[in-house]
This record gives C-alpha cells, structure tokens and sequence, in this order.
C-alpha cells in the first residue's frame, strides 16, 4: 500500500471511529439537532417580528446566517474531544501504533463534515417548516452548500487548535465560545449591518461571517452578491491555511512532550 492509500485509510478509520461516538454519547447530538432548531424557531417567531429586513421576509433573511452560525459552532466537538483524547493518554496510544501521524487530526475534521452534514439537512428542513424557500438556481443553490461546509471545515481545524492549546475540555468549550460567539452576532446573520452603530458596521462588514452570511444570501435567495461570494471563499480557504498548520504544529508539540 502507497504512502497516500496508508494515510487515507488511517484517516477513513479515524474518522468513523470519532462518528461511532455519537450513537454511544447520545448528548452530543444536542449541538447536531436541538440547538440549532431552537435558534431557527426562537428568531424566526420571537424576534422574527421585531427586526426590519426590507426586501425579504425575516425567515429568508435569516436562515443563511442562522447555517452559518451553527456549521462553524459545529467544531465544538472537535476541540472537547480532542482535548480528552490528549487526557486520557489516547493520543500517546495513537503515536505507538504503526498509523499516519497525520490522521488523528484529519479524522477529526473530516469527521465533523459529516456530522455538518447532518445539522445542514435539519436546519434546511426546519426553515422550509416555518417558510424558508430557495430563489437561486440549482447550480448556485449548491454552490452555497459547498461553501457552507467547507467554511465549516475551516472552523473545524480551528477548534482543533484550540482543542490541543487548552488545558481542559470544559476550557476547550469556554474558549472557543467565547472566541466565536461575539464574532456571530456582530454580523449580518441576525440583523442588517445597516442597523448597527456606525463604528460597529465597520467591524461587521470586515467580519468573516457577515461575508459568508451575504454569499449564502446570494446564492440562496438572489441576493445581490457584490464581492461577497469569492470573498467568502477567500476567506474561507485562508482560515484553513492558517489555522490547519497551527493545529498539525501544536499536535506535534503536544504528542512528543
């Protein structure tokens, strides 16, 4: 077996290994399903009649931010879990067997695309429910769906780093909480960046979610699109150039000390 075919493999049986663990902690689905469907209801028909969207209705507006927000807080997982593997001593045991070093992160994150995968498909489902509705071409409308979860990806080696930098899985949580969680809501997922402050519509246009958010507008619900679609690629793909070389850095650290 080639170099490549051994580390696909190891990645493959990594991956699987980390989904398995769904079924067996059932809590974990919360994040996946629970969660997400709250956000969806709580905005759409608490908030939903309170926040002026001109030109949309609130439902269309607000479910590409409300996917945004939830694929990237999908890494979640990532960090706790990595976190505890490093604990428990499970990475050390990893490093002693004949496997790719590069595995055990790659499992993880290819890992949470799948489960991604199936927050995306619930989200979809639950905003077609209360009035969500394509406006875009297939092609476009897929666009979006590779956009989203790939921008997800991204996240997902983020928190993979924050995983192996902290000292505890309850920190791991707390940080990339507290990381990701303003940057959400300082954007245009909820409301219109019009709305807001002047000083903080300069923060929010610049702001990586507000630039996926207006793609997803765009390739969704027609949207006018500007700059906002090849910026969130941009964007995308830099986090995963930066972040992913900081996570293999920091596990090469970590799994040799």
């Amino acid at each position: 077996m080639s170099a490549l075919a051994a580390n696909v493999s190891d990645t493959l049986v990594l991956a699987r290994r980390n989904l398995l663990r769904i079924p067996r902690q059932p809590d974990l689905l919360l994040a996946f399903t629970v969660q997400p469907v709250m956000f969806v209801l709580l905005f759409v028909y608490v908030f939903g009649g309170a926040i002026s969207t001109p030109g949309y209705d609130y439902v269309d507006f607000l479910m590409p931010g409300i996917i945004t927000q939830s694929i990237a807080f999908g890494g979640f997982v990532t960090a706790v879990g990595l976190n505890e593997d490093l604990k428990k001593g499970l990475i050390d045991r990893f490093r002693s067997l004949p496997m790719s070093r590069s595995a055990v992160l790659a499992g993880r994150t290819l890992a949470d695309v799948a489960t991604n995968v199936l927050s995306l498909v619930i989200l979809v489902g639950v905003g077609m429910i209360a009035g969500f509705d394509f406006k875009s071409s297939p092609g476009e409308v897929a666009l979006g769906f590779v956009l989203i979860l790939l921008f997800g990806y991204a996240f997902s080696w983020f928190f993979a780093w924050i995983g192996l930098l902290v000292s505890s899985p309850e920190a791991a949580n707390s940080v990339g909480f507290i990381a990701i969680f303003p940057l959400t809501f300082a954007s245009s997922a909820f409301v219109p960046v019009d709305s807001m402050p002047s000083a903080l519509q300069a923060f929010a246009k610049v702001n990586p979610f507000t630039i996926v958010t207006d793609a997803m507008r765009a390739l969704w619900v027609g949207a006018p699109a500007g700059n906002s679609v090849w910026g969130a690629f941009a964007w995308t793909i830099g986090l995963i150039v930066v972040f992913a070389p900081l996570a293999v850095s920091r596990y090469r650290r970590v799994s040799t000390a």
